[in-house]
């Protein structure tokens, strides 16, 4: 899949784990890690605001684009 979630590097950043991250956001540790892991086939806009919130960063630094 061309599109890369780079959660984690965001949350090395900020100094967070997937628990506490999970928590602030509203979504299950399992669902964060779906998400965190590229195999998530989706995500919600609300759940993608929770995180740059949460995150303090804006979409772009959570989504890449790499062509194949």
């Amino acid at each position: 899949m061309p599109i890369v979630v780079n959660i984690d590097v965001m949350m090395a950043r900020r100094k967070m784990s997937a628990g506490e991250l999970a928590e602030r956001i509203g979504i299950t540790p399992a669902n964060l890690s779906i998400l965190k892991n590229n195999k998530a086939k989706a995500i919600r806009f609300s759940t993608l605001e929770a995180l740059c919130r949460a995150l303090d960063c804006k979409p772009a630094d959570l989504l890449d684009y790499l062509e194949e």
